[in-house]
């Protein structure tokens, strides 16, 4: 297994089961991993095992900002972020993509990400294994009327996460007036779907097929940290399914 010894790894969203799946590989994988989210309660209950919780209003650009100066007193600079915060909201084709859906998921989706992002923006770039990485959706490549709201919000995020790349290179190998060898790396996960066993055991009944386990996003977050920055920057990867 890689050694992420030294590693400082960030979870936004991490209550769900993909991200406690994410903070269980990074741990054994040596990082440390800090957990933020919106409930205290259920971040204490699914991850005391991390080495940091933080209950934070991911959407509000001020306490981003906050948790990125608490954690640089209490740890310093964080070397990953893993952007797991998402949503789902369907509706009957077009006509049924509501507005308060819209918000919600483009404030869960996008907002989110784009707070992360900037605050943490310079501590991904100073470390020796940058690394920032979100979930998108195969729905992206195959949009329909009754999920257009969701897959607006997760084309939004992945274009985000190209001018991240973007900005990630140029601060780096494409640095006009001093290129260095490119160490941090943005990349976007592709799923159809999570999937884990307990809720597999609790809906037998659902047909999973295609669907991703979320123990291979744990997988993919350790090799996130492995591969080349110039490889992984601006990749989007189709994790294995089931």
């Amino acid at each position: 297994m890689a050694d992420l010894t030294d590693l400082k790894v960030l979870i936004a969203g991490a209550t769900s089961a993909s991200g406690v799946a994410a903070a269980h590989a990074l741990c054994a994988a040596g990082a440390t991993v800090l957990a933020a989210g919106s409930n205290a309660e259920r971040l204490a209950e699914r991850l005391p095992f991390v080495h940091g919780r933080y209950e934070v209003d991911l959407a509000n650009h001020a306490a981003v900002t906050e948790l990125r100066q608490l954690i640089d007193v209490e740890r310093g600079p964080v070397d990953g972020l893993l952007h797991l915060v998402g949503g789902w909201r369907g509706g009957k084709g077009l006509a049924g993509q509501s507005d308060d859906d819209y918000e919600f998921l483009h404030t869960q989706v996008v907002t989110t990400l784009r707070n992360t992002t900037r605050v943490f923006r310079d501590d991904l770039v100073a470390s020796r294994r940058g690394r920032v990485a979100i979930v998108s959706a195969t729905a992206v490549d195959a949009p329909a009327g009754s999920n257009a709201n969701y897959t607006t919000a997760k084309a939004g995020a992945e274009a985000w996460m190209r001018a991240v790349a973007a900005e990630l290179r140029t601060a780096q190998a494409g640095n006009k007036d001093n290129p260095v060898p490119q160490r941090a790396a943005a990349a976007i996960w592709v799923i159809k779907a999570f999937t884990d066993a307990q809720a597999r055991a609790a809906h037998p009944e659902r047909n999973t097929a295609g669907h991703t386990d979320v123990a291979a996003l744990g997988a993919a977050a350790v090799e996130l940290f492995s591969g080349e920055a110039a490889t992984l920057n601006g990749a989007r990867i189709h994790l294995p399914t089931r």
